[in-house]
């Protein structure tokens, strides 16, 4: 409420017999005047001018209508409302040329019933409306409750002066408490002209009773909230109170507290990282979160890691590509030998990223058995790039919080291990390798392979949401490489995301090959040996190769090569007793295959399939196993029995259905081959399948 602001007295018996029936009219912009009321306007325009300039050569009475836009410059009779208020011009004085300031008081109200002239200004003619009484009971009871509420209002009002409530109760005529009341509540221009033109005393008294309880309440509750926000401050102050009291305790026990600037070093350390918007909203929300709260809390802490985090993550920090297409291959050739398929498939994202810098990196998944090379390839990629690698092993995964994270909720909350690797990496483009995808496991915790699905989608992993920031990190520069030992294991929708490139085992040449030129050089560094000291031959590693190992890749080989290495440094620190300066003497141990078994033992591995093909009941077949193709022997037997099939041996589908098929030829033709009838049916036979120990399948091709 604004109450008296532009309402000073008045008479509200004032004399309406000399109004004339003709006005000068004067539009107000955003005013209403009552009868009674006496107000300042301030006059500018030309035609408004005039018309006080002439008014106040005659009678000084005007009539007084409010706009219907306050917008309009030179409105017409239809811009302005029908009903209005006669005034007496009391005062004027000039501001300059072209502004006229005067103070008016209202006489009567009146309703425009013709419009006369709009030039030079308007003029019309009209009808005064003296005010109307009504019952004299109903009339009274409705004061009575207003003049209640006014006081109400005006007590809770911190604006409005003690004797405003004394002057409302002093007020005697009906129609002048509407107007007074009216003329000073907080209302719009047409909620004042709609109680303007209510002829009806006790519905103007009705209109001016609802104002003024919707006024009420909205003191009410604009007291409760100032209440509620003093107390609030009133808490907030004397817990800043305390604190000084703390700091000055600690400063005389020399116990300085830091917290001060170490906020300060934090904001600035925040507006100077680097990261998209939304991060950075997310972590100054947060930072004002943390100068809430005391240093002494838990959840000072847990908020002032989550900050940490923020600062620690490569939002938008990069390494720069090297497509040097010739220098890629060499770091890759220099590392892996064979391997074509793969190197030529990195060679080609790099010469597409040379032609286009915004290119997304390629979703690889290397297949093939164990120790063929897959997880040191994703190494020598990352440094034929110039990028950072990164590692996580998902093998026995089974929580997807190992993925995207714990939400901050919980208790030693952190991220998930895309995003602790990429913090390690310090780069948003590392080459990422997913070890293992294939032993992924689900629980009731959830599903990790779910989880890799947003990760592992060029059209999604832009905006990858982990639990704990809950703020989305662009993974699309990263090279994400995955490596499994078989595909079978891996959910469908996962597989369909990924480049699937598989890795067969090596041959003996590529073996042979590959001990040369790393295996043998390694083995020798890290048993302390050299060239000068220890040679193998080329018949050497054929042995071990042929006698000592079975498998599709090279760590059983590099194994069996270290084990001959540490035999000979035994030999060696024993004739330079440990000193390694004194080994120009010794003689140079060159590895014969006469001398392997002296090494490693006895042959582990059996290749005298020549000798055994002539036995009866046993056949030679091919037959794939978890470490490659192989050559296996099929043994069979007959005995007496009930005519069952019985296969031992680890067999897979494909084998126990190349038995049965066999069987059954051998059934059908029985009269070709001279068996009889009940051969079959008083007989058991048994194949079995030596090494029962290792899972085998054969070839998809016929019958072994």
């Amino acid at each position: 409420m604004k109450w008296f602001d532009n309402m000073r007295g008045g008479n509200p018996k004032a004399d309406t017999s000399d109004i004339p029936s003709e006005l000068p009219i004067l539009p107000l912009r955003n005013a209403v005047l009552y009868p009674g009321a006496i107000i300042p306007l301030s006059v500018g325009r030309p035609k408004s001018v005039q018309l006080v300039e002439d008014a106040l050569k005659g009678d000084r009475i005007i009539g007084l209508v409010a706009q219907r836009s306050p917008t309009t410059d030179d409105p017409l009779w239809t811009d302005v409302y029908s009903y209005g208020t006669a005034a007496r011009i009391i005062k004027t004085f000039k501001v300059n040329e072209d502004t006229e300031n005067l103070v008016v008081q209202g006489i009567v109200r009146f309703k425009i019933l013709d419009g006369l002239q709009l030039d030079p200004y308007h003029k019309a003619r009209i009808e005064a409306l003296p005010d109307s009484v009504g019952a004299p009971a109903e009339v009274e009871a409705l004061v009575r409750a207003i003049k209640g509420l006014a006081s109400q209002a005006i007590d809770m009002s911190p604006n409005i002066p003690d004797e405003a409530a004394q002057i409302i109760e002093n007020v005697d005529d009906a129609n002048y408490l509407c107007y007074l009341i009216a003329g000073n509540i907080n209302i719009d221009v047409a909620k004042r002209q709609e109680i303007l033109e209510i002829v009806d005393l006790p519905a103007r008294l009705q209109t001016i009773h609802e104002l003024l309880q919707n006024e009420v309440q909205v003191l009410g509750l604009s007291q409760k909230i100032q209440s509620n926000v003093k107390s609030e401050m009133d808490k907030n102050q004397r817990e800043y109170y305390l604190r000084e009291q703390m700091k000055a305790i600690r400063r005389e026990l020399g116990d300085i507290d830091d917290k001060g600037d170490e906020l300060e070093e934090l904001r600035d350390q925040l507006e100077k990282k680097a990261m998209p918007q939304e991060a950075r909203d997310a972590a100054m929300a947060e930072f004002k979160r943390l100068q809430r709260m005391p240093p002494a809390s838990g959840e000072y802490t847990v908020s002032r890691t989550y900050l940490d985090w923020f600062l620690d993550l490569p939002w938008e920090e990069s390494t720069e590509d090297n497509i040097d297409l010739k220098g890629a291959e060499v770091i890759l050739d220099e590392d892996h030998y064979g391997l074509d398929k793969i190197k030529k498939r990195v060679l080609e994202y790099l010469a597409v990223r040379k032609l286009n810098p915004s290119l997304k990196g390629p979703i690889l998944c290397f297949v093939g058995p164990p120790g063929v090379g897959k997880t040191s390839l994703g190494k020598s990629i990352a440094r034929s790039l110039g990028r950072n690698f990164q590692r996580i092993s998902l093998g026995g995964v089974r929580d997807e919080a190992e993925i995207r994270g714990h939400r901050r909720t919980y208790v030693g909350a952190l991220p998930g291990k895309i995003i602790q690797s990429l913090k390690k990496s310090g780069s948003n483009n590392p080459v990422f390798m997913l070890d293992e995808i294939d032993k992924l496991g689900a629980d009731y915790r959830g599903d990790p392979s779910s989880a890799l699905l947003e990760v592992l989608d060029p059209a999604q992993n832009d905006t990858f949401s982990d639990h704990y920031l809950d703020v989305p990190f662009d993974l699309s520069k990263v090279m994400f490489i995955a490596t499994a030992n078989q595909l079978d294991s891996i959910p469908h929708a996962l597989l369909d995301r990924m480049e699937v490139i598989e890795l067969s085992g090596y041959t003996e040449e590529e073996k042979l090959h590959i001990a040369s030129t790393y295996l043998v050089p390694r083995q020798l560094k890290e048993n302390a040996l050299t060239p000068e000291l220890c040679e193998f031959t080329q018949e050497s590693l054929q042995e071990i190769v042929h006698h000592y190992t079975r498998e599709a890749g090279l760590r059983n080989f590099e194994r069996e090569i270290g084990s001959v290495c540490r035999g000979v440094a035994r030999k060696v620190a024993t004739e330079c007793d440990g000193d390694l300066s004194k080994t120009e003497g010794i003689e140079k141990t060159v590895i014969t295959p006469e001398m392997i078994d002296g090494y490693l033992g006895p042959k582990k591995v059996d290749l005298d399939a020549a000798e055994r093909i002539y036995t009866s009941g046993i056949a030679t077949g091919l037959a794939w196993t978890p470490v490659g193709g192989d050559i296996l022997f099929i043994e069979a037997t007959m005995m007496p029995g009930k005519g069952e099939l019985k296969l031992t041996g680890q067999l897979g589908d494909v084998m126990k259905e190349s038995a049965v098929t066999a069987l059954s030829y051998i059934r059908a033709n029985a009269d070709k081959l001279g068996i009889g009838d009940d051969t079959f049916s008083k007989n058991d036979i048994h194949i079995h399948i030596p090494a029962g120990a290792i899972k085998k399948d054969g070839p998809s091709a016929g019958v072994t």
